[in-house]
């Protein structure tokens, strides 16, 4: 009897942890996309000269809020230009020209879009092409640019 026991309560014991593995690998992936969550979204789309290090899925954030995710990334051979998919949230709408930065999460942490919301009165709709970006900084250039004393109006010859 006792063994039973002991067996009963591992079993439950290893159940529970495998319980928990899957949930945290739900989490982890952040399944919204597949309607998970629910809710109505939509999708805007804008230009950028340099996207960095920004990956799809990376979040869509207004006033350090997850608001969204990056949907897609392309590339338009016309305008050599990075074109960046957004899905956001149907709760938040933004006017119509609020702008969007691609920012970066600490000193080396990982890329996301920020939104800067703006004072139209109209709001973005699905399908919107939003005008009003600014690209990455890309640390290299900014070092480089420092090292040859381009950066802060310095003459290179010191």
């Amino acid at each position: 009897m006792r063994r039973q026991l002991l067996d009963f309560w591992v079993g439950l014991f290893v159940a529970a942890g495998i319980a928990a593995l899957v949930f945290l690998a739900l989490e982890v992936a952040d399944l919204t996309h597949l309607g998970w969550r629910g809710g109505e979204r939509y999708q805007v789309e804008a230009e950028f000269s340099n996207i960095g290090g920004l990956k799809v899925r990376a979040p869509v954030k207004s006033a350090g809020v997850t608001v969204g995710r990056v949907a897609a990334i392309g590339y338009d051979p016309q305008i050599h230009k990075a074109v960046v998919r957004l899905e956001i949230d149907g709760r938040y709408r933004f006017p119509a020209d609020s702008s969007l930065s691609i920012l970066t999460s600490g000193l080396l942490g990982e890329q996301y879009v920020g939104i800067q919301p703006g004072a139209d009165t109209e709001t973005w709709q699905d399908g919107d092409r939003v005008w009003l970006t600014s690209s990455a900084l890309v640390l290299e250039n900014l070092v480089g640019e420092f090292l040859l004393g381009r950066g802060g109006g310095g003459d290179g010859a010191r």
